[in-house]
């Protein structure tokens, strides 16, 4: 894992408290695109004139930088946050229902139309993606019971991952992370997955 991923999994366990947990529905996350340290927070009391759907920014607190939308199932945000002139870029992926595969595309489709950095090497194929993301459920269940904070083994997942050669096992390591958090259903990770993850799980 990279600065700017490390950086992007401490921004996303601070939000996190303050996204509602609609995960089945869609997932919204904010990660840092600039290597300042910053704590961002989503405001849930003003949704900005002009936003994006699913981005609720206070336009007094945030100036808009950028916006766009990835084939109608992914949007994305760069702001400034006015008070300390930091910069993040906030993410909504609206993949409930879609090939888990190709929820994984999305994701990385998104965070290149936002400008933000990728894993080094070739694309994970679905195996490696699969295999990632148990490696990771095993290694987050040898942390603590089911229920822990979705970044509570960030970085033991990461550290379990890096025998992986290909790009994209950061988004898997967090699926199982949060999955595992019971902050997503099993559903949200890869069809061979799935199994060890009701296992680790106790279900």
């Amino acid at each position: 894992m990279n600065a700017y991923e490390a950086l992007g999994c401490d921004l996303r366990a601070a939000i996190g408290r303050r996204i509602t947990r609609r995960a089945h529905k869609r997932r919204m996350v904010a990660v840092l695109s600039l290597s300042a340290a910053f704590v961002g927070v989503l405001s849930t009391a003003a949704l900005a004139s002009g936003m994006l759907p699913g981005f609720d920014l206070d336009p007094a607190k945030w100036e808009i930088l950028g916006r766009g939308e990835v084939d109608g199932r992914a949007s994305y945000i760069n702001a400034r946050e006015r008070q300390t002139g930091n910069e993040a870029t906030f993410l909504e992926e609206r993949d409930a229902g879609m090939d888990r595969y190709d929820a994984f595309l999305l994701n990385r489709q998104v965070r290149s139309a936002a400008g933000l950095p990728l894993e080094a090497g070739a694309v994970c194929a679905t195996a490696e993606v699969t295999r990632a993301e148990i490696v990771a459920l095993e290694t987050v269940a040898a942390v603590g019971p089911p229920g822990l904070p979705r970044d509570a083994a960030t970085a033991d997942v990461a550290a379990a991952l890096k025998s992986f050669d290909c790009s994209g096992v950061g988004y898997a390591g967090e699926r199982a992370r949060w999955v595992y958090a019971r902050d997503e259903p099993v559903a949200m990770l890869m069809p061979g997955a799935r199994e060890t993850a009701r296992r680790v799980l106790g279900e």
